[in-house]
């Protein structure tokens, strides 16, 4: 009898420890997935490509509308010469 329930002690030890590596494969998955997610944002920051939250689009447009500008400024003040 003794043999018995020290046997059905070790399977339930071993659901438990069964359950825990699995929350802890999950646990680490999640964290992985988390650290991918901000490495490809910094890798986007860090790099100047446009990304969520980013003014980039607005400031490259911008940069070209004053150097579409100045050309036709220069452009302008040869025709008046």
């Amino acid at each position: 009898g003794l043999v018995i329930l020290e046997l059905s002690k070790e399977k339930a030890g071993e659901r438990l420890l069964e359950r825990q590596a699995a929350q802890f494969g999950a646990a680490v998955q999640k964290v992985e997935a988390e650290l991918s997610a901000q490495i490809r944002y910094l890798t986007q920051v860090a790099t100047g490509q446009p990304h969520e939250g980013s003014s980039y689009a607005a400031r490259k447009g911008c940069q070209l509308a004053l150097n579409r500008l100045d050309y036709a400024r220069l452009k302008l003040a040869e025709l008046a010469r």
